[in-house]
């Protein structure tokens, strides 16, 4: 009786691959021709089309309506704005090392940080940006200005300003800028705590748990975690710093993707997470 039961088992298991892989073989097939599909209505459009299309530009939409099809969290980043994508993970990022703000229908710069390539050209708070590489700005929003400025570093920049009137030129020279991912902290009273915290970058849980653990040697009893302004980031830097203030078992997090699929129960807590995250996925 139970070589048979073995048996069935074996079967079972067997027939579940077998379809699991019969499966799989039919999606590959489903995405190889959709994508012979794509390419068949491209090289039509650009035999036929009135006017000699773009291809890269065709590209990006295509991609962008597809990724739109998901939620607003699945995007595509180019190439050309990897810079963006290095200061949201990691706080680096090549340029200027200055804060512009639009100001009207201009963009001024506001902070030029000390040892940083737009104080070491010379350029000073107050200063309007006019041009940058010839290109004049004129139109442009703070956000736009700003993807002009960022780039590789040790790329040059010729930047045109307007100081009270008078124009000025100057060659900067990008650098890679780190920025603080806890600008401040400190002791708003004798026992409440204030710490500043603007990104979830790499390390900047470290960053927060030596700025708490200083501020509870100087008789912090309560904390303040000023989160205004932080733009996101890495989840793994935010699961940390909710482990400093959670029991031990807590979940904190719930995931779900493809290496998710098939558990009921997928989730975080507070221990799995800090040994291994995938663990997340163990259900």
């Amino acid at each position: 009786m139970f070589k048979i039961k073995s048996l069935l088992l074996i079967l079972a298991f067997t027939i579940g691959l077998q379809s699991k892989g019969q499966n799989q073989s039919n999606l590959d097939f489903e995405i190889l021709k959709n994508l012979e599909l794509f390419e068949m209505v491209y090289k039509q459009v650009d035999m036929a089309y009135v006017d000699e299309p773009n291809p890269g530009h065709l590209m990006r939409v295509a991609i962008d309506a597809m990724l739109k099809e998901l939620d607003p969290y699945t995007v595509y980043i180019p190439e050309s704005q990897i810079e963006d994508l290095k200061l949201m993970t990691t706080g680096q990022y090549g340029g200027i090392g200055a804060l512009i703000q639009q100001q009207g229908k201009h963009v001024v710069l506001t902070e030029a940080y000390e040892h940083w390539p737009a104080a070491k050209a010379g350029l000073l708070p107050g200063d309007i940006f006019v041009e940058i590489n010839d290109k004049s700005l004129e139109g442009l929003t703070s956000s736009e200005v700003s993807d002009l400025l960022t780039g590789k570093p040790g790329s040059e920049l010729k930047i045109k300003v307007d100081r009270q009137g008078e124009f000025i030129t100057k060659t900067v020279v990008r650098e890679e800028i780190k920025m603080l991912s806890v600008p401040y902290g400190g002791m708003v009273t004798e026992d409440i705590g204030y710490v500043k915290f603007i990104s979830f970058t790499q390390n900047s849980a470290e960053d927060v748990y030596n700025e708490f653990e200083a501020l509870k040697k100087k008789g912090m009893k309560k904390f303040i975690l000023d989160l205004r302004g932080n733009g996101g980031g890495l989840l793994i830097e935010a699961v940390k710093i909710v482990n400093m203030f959670v029991e031990k078992g807590e979940k904190i997090v719930w995931m779900k993707g493809p290496l998710c699929r098939g558990h009921h129960n997928v989730g975080c807590n507070t221990e799995s997470y800090r040994s291994n995250h995938s663990n997340c996925c163990s259900g």
